[in-house]
């Protein structure tokens, strides 16, 4: 007998498939049972209750639906919805129908493995159905179902509460990512409503880039240019640090594909500088140079070194275009011998001069190899140097940032075709129209890494120590958390067993919300936990990505389903309560969802006249938008002209020495070991290569990798996925040989802060002496807090790096031993 409110209807007129129901749907995915899609082709249902029940209804109308995948890869890909009787039977690409001929530039957006596979986000076993409420502890994930009547009066009188007794700043809207692309719906519904009741405490930074974020425009100034990917194609060489968009960045929508067309159709030399032998290399590469995790600002000051001696730097450039390379420019605030110059050659404080041999101690790297790689890049012209954000996600990872921006600035390589800052590639961002958001009335933000500090020592964090901004103390310790599509609440943060700790303490944070799609880790520590839908069962106008080189343009989506069993939109769901709590007109102003839709909509035709009506973009799925000629080289204008088109830096320069950054180093409040500087300089950390106790005990660096099979956690509980990528720690064979580690063993990887257990992968991939696991796999502890679903936070710190107070997930050590 089938379960009250299950059954596949999409009306009141049951249009279900016969004798099919939403748990039969459910069971046949968690048995494998729909088709896969590879390619843009279905391939053949297996024999299971719902294959052979759409064997049946085959010869029913098929309905075509756009709609995308929205994870937070960087990139957007339209996907076909085929709708048979209000079921998604499949996914297909695009296919040349009205979009353009399939040739480079003009190229099909194809979704890669995981948006293939989004058919099995929907029809999900932990797909959650019901408003619940905790009963047991949390994190136990023990649940009670109960009505949405009860769950909004619930979480609209909590928050009433805590108002009333702590006031607004009190209230934190938690960072993740697991719905980025929408635009209009999801979480900016969220933060509408949060507005409209007085407002929250705001996070700044990401987890992905807080570092190299804040530390950048201290060199370049805010807003800094990037170069499109296509400046690859005018490059005579280029250089990448940690840079791997095959892995990161796949889809067809996503940088890979341009930036391997541009090497490859111009002969491109590259060099890929990064600890592991990555899927961007294999073979398009033409040298691997494995670095050791965190040393890159070191192998930037040796290869420094070789260009000052043999006279290789742009004298000309950096006279003219920036400041503190050398006495002549050094600013008069500046100690003696301060410049970068001094600091390269040992003339400055420390006395050490930065010589290939100093560096080849640090990073692993021959001395001989890091001479021929500076007098590469001294001598190419013109040269790209991009960075991938893992080389920023280190205890010191500002300083990595800065430091790899050194190569094109020493070299003159700025502003020229062929050419890049040092960041990664820029994209074209195809202006968008947004859900509007009134002021925030809370001035406090708090650096989106530390939110469990705010739980346990909320009013002891101050702008000087903590980085707090807006106010100088943080007036209130977080009591209640608005969890939107984000796993970041035990899965995506640090040490989880720490934040256990915190997060089952309610006398701390009281009350936890959380909106899921599924029953994540994160969601097994909500108060309240409520059903939202997923994309493919709502509308929105998005971007196609925020990585999607010089194809931009929007797509549109549109709703391929009804919401299942009692999921509700955020914006429903936002709706309700600000009707509980006595401000729904202002949350709506009247309009309904779809309304919002059409007039952002009708905002943006008058922007782009060439943009058709919605009904028909909503059956095109996707509008192409090139970025326009003359805007892919970085700071090209500055270059022509830098008086008439100063950048952003207090000098209207580039600044190598920052008078910004000695005076927060003068004044901010740090703990012992961490370092601000003026320069791009090379700090050693905790945890790192040199850190020659912990490695006594912990003695393999391990640093985590963005797997083909997910984006962050999200996609980890798709079966197929999990089976065709591995989730496994790297270990190369010389370290694995002595431990008898053999490649598929089972083994034991602890930190200071925990223990994971795993297969192992033994593999010349990774250089000796560190090791390289999946992240975003979910949380599983067993009664001993020892974690068997491969979760790499597990074993990292909460201690935050020095500028951004970012999070340093890289960096650290750990013993790998087989069980």
């Amino acid at each position: 007998m089938e379960e009250p409110g299950l059954s596949l209807s999409t009306s009141d007129e049951n249009r279900a498939v016969p004798h099919v129901t939403r748990r039969s749907v459910l069971k046949s995915f968690a048995l494998g049972g729909l088709s896969a899609v590879a390619g843009g082709i279905a391939l053949p249902f297996m024999a299971t209750p719902i294959a052979r029940a759409v064997e049946k209804i085959g010869a029913k109308e098929e309905t075509l639906v756009w709609n995308a995948c929205l994870v937070n890869c960087g990139s957007r890909c339209p996907l076909k919805c085929h709708v048979v009787d209000g079921v998604i039977r499949w996914m297909s690409q695009e296919d040349n129908n009205g979009s353009g001929t399939d040739e480079f530039g003009t190229h099909q957006v194809r979704a890669c493995l995981r948006g293939r596979s989004a058919r099995r986000r929907v029809y999900n076993p932990d797909r959650l159905k019901y408003p619940m409420k905790r009963v047991g502890k949390r994190g136990e994930g023990r649940f009670e179902r109960i009505s949405w009547d009860e769950a909004i009066k619930i979480v609209g009188d909590k928050l009433k509460y805590t108002i009333d007794k702590y006031g607004n700043d009190a209230i934190y809207y938690q960072y993740g990512s697991g719905s980025t692309g929408y635009n209009m719906a999801g979480r900016s519904s969220c933060h509408r409503f949060l507005r409209v009741i007085g407002g929250y405490i705001e996070f700044y930074g990401t987890y992905s880039t807080a570092q190299i974020s804040r530390a950048m425009p201290f060199t370049y100034g805010a807003g800094y240019q990037k170069s499109l990917s296509r400046e690859i194609g005018n490059a005579k060489l280029c250089v990448f640090f940690g840079y791997n968009p095959a892995e990161n960045r796949m889809s067809g929508g996503g940088e890979i594909y341009q930036v391997n067309e541009w090497r490859r159709k111009n002969n491109v030399r590259t060099i890929f500088i990064d600890p592991r032998y990555s899927d961007s290399m294999l073979g398009k590469e033409d040298e691997w140079l494995p670095i050791r995790p965190a040393t890159d600002a070191a192998l930037v000051n040796a290869i420094a070194y070789v260009l000052i001696n043999e006279n290789l730097v742009d004298q000309e450039f950096l006279d003219a275009y920036c400041v503190g390379y050398d006495e002549k420019t050094l600013p008069a605030s500046a100690p003696e011998n301060g410049s970068y110059k001094a600091y390269i050659l040992g003339q400055g404080p420390d006395g050490v001069a930065k010589t290939p041999e100093w560096a080849a101690d640090i990073t692993g790297l021959s001395a001989d190899r890091i001479v021929k790689l500076a007098r590469e890049i001294g001598t190419a012209k013109p040269v790209f140097v991009a960075q991938g954000w893992s080389v920023q996600r280190q205890a010191n990872g500002e300083q990595a940032a800065r430091a790899i921006a050194m190569l094109p600035i020493l070299t003159g390589n700025i502003g020229l075709p062929g050419t890049n800052g040092g960041d990664e590639p820029g994209n074209y961002g195809y202006p968008m129209e947004r859900l509007p958001l009134p002021p925030n009335k809370v001035k406090a933000k708090i650096p989106c890494f530390l939110w469990t500090d705010a739980i346990t020592r909320g009013k002891e964090m101050t702008a000087l120590a903590d980085g707090i901004q807006g106010v100088d103390t943080l007036p209130q310790p977080i009591k209640f958390i608005w969890n939107y599509s984000s796993n970041t609440l035990i899965n995506q943060h640090s040490d989880t067993t720490q934040t256990h700790k915190v997060l089952q303490d309610d006398s701390l944070c009281e009350f936890i919300v959380v909106i899921e799609n599924h029953m994540t880790p994160s969601a097994r520590y909500a108060d309240i936990l409520l059903p939202d839908i997923t994309n493919f069962e709502g509308s929105d106008i998005i971007q196609n990505g925020y990585a999607v080189g010089e194809m931009g343009g929007p797509i549109f989506l549109s709703p391929a389903i009804p919401p299942m069993f009692e999921c509700k939109s955020a914006w429903d769901i936002c709706t309700l309560l600000a009707r509980h709590m006595g401000v729904e007109e202002k949350f709506t102003e009247g309009k309904s969802f779809e309304q919002w839709l059409q007039e952002g909509y009708e905002k943006m035709r008058q922007k782009d006249p060439e943009l058709p009506d919605l009904e028909t973009a909503r059956k095109m799925g996707m509008i192409k938008r090139k970025a326009p000629e003359g805007t892919g080289v970085a700071m090209e204008k500055f270059r022509a002209d830098p008086k008439a088109n100063p950048l952003k830096t207090p000098s209207g320069k580039i600044e190598i020495y920052s008078e910004s950054l000695a005076q927060i180093a003068a004044t901010w409040k740090l703990p012992e070991g961490d370092v601000i500087t003026p320069l791009p300089q090379y700090v050693a950390t905790w945890e790192s290569s040199e850190d020659k106790e912990t490695r006594k005990t912990y003695p393999l660096q391990m640093f985590a990798r963005h797997p083909k099979g997910r984006t962050h956690s999200s996609y980890h509980n798709i079966d197929l996925l999990r089976q065709a990528v591995t989730d496994s720690i790297w270990i190369n064979p010389i370290d694995a040989e002595p431990r008898g580690i053999k490649n598929g063993d089972n083994v034991r990887v602890t930190s200071k802060r925990g223990e994971i257990r795993l297969v192992a992968t033994v593999t010349p991939r990774i250089m000796p002496g560190v090791t390289s696991m999946t992240q975003g796999a979910w949380y599983s502890p067993d009664a001993k807090g020892i974690d068997h679903g491969g979760c790499a936070n597990t074993l990292t710190s909460q201690r935050p790096s020095p500028l951004a107070k970012g999070n340093p997930q890289h960096t650290n050590l750990v013993q790998i031993e087989k069980v």
